[in-house]
Parts: structure tokens; sequence; C-alpha cells
């Protein structure tokens, strides 16, 4: 799942972990995300902004795991005060990306945190 309020970032991310052979569904904000999640698709990581409208990535995160404990979580952030929200939460998030990241970066990450147990 990717959840990113930017939608070229998010169509451009979508399609480079498509291509790498991951199923990918997108949302534009965490409660369009959060609902997707819960209605019953299963999924295996989540990647999200941290700053979006309607829900945060953070709030995202955490009400996502809550029902989910396997749910891997990576945030992006392009703002520094952001990437502070994320500290704390080390047990919930596998990475905090900071923006602007390039696809290969991402596409190791994903690839990184999915490889984790």
């Amino acid at each position: 799942m990717i959840a990113e309020d930017e939608a070229p970032i998010r169509e451009l991310l979508a399609r480079a972990l498509a291509q790498d052979g991951h199923e990918v569904a997108t949302a534009p904000n965490g409660a369009a995300a959060l609902e997707q999640i819960s209605v019953g698709g299963h999924f295996d990581l989540l990647v999200t902004d941290i700053q979006m409208p309607v829900m945060d990535g953070i709030a995202l995160a955490l009400a996502a795991v809550r029902d989910h404990r396997n749910l891997k979580v990576v945030l992006m952030t392009g703002y520094a005060d952001q990437r502070e929200r994320a500290l704390g939460l080390d047990a919930l998030v596998r990475e905090v990306v900071q923006k602007p990241f390039s696809i290969s970066e991402m596409r190791n990450i994903v690839k990184k945190t999915l490889a984790r147990h």
C-alpha cells in the first residue's frame, strides 16, 4: 500500500514497485489507505508520506498496525520536523525516507524491508 497525497510521486512509485513484481494499491491520503487496509486487503508493507490531508502517515501507521500486527511500515517525508515526529516509533516503523529520494533507493528499501522477518 502506498499512501501519498502527491499524485506524481504516488504514481511513479507504484509503477516502479509493480515493475519489480509487487502488487501495489495506492491511496491519496491516510483515511483512504486505512479503509483499503481495513476492508480486507492483505498488505505486507505500508509506504506512507507523513504529512497528508485527512489523516497523516503516523496516525495511519498506528491505526493500521493496531489491527494488522505483521504490517511493515516505511515513512516518507520532506520535512525535518515531520521526521522528528517518527522518533520513538522504532517498534512500528522500519525506515524513514527523506524526500526527495531516488526510485532505486526506494526499491532497495522496499526489498530490504520485505526481506526482514
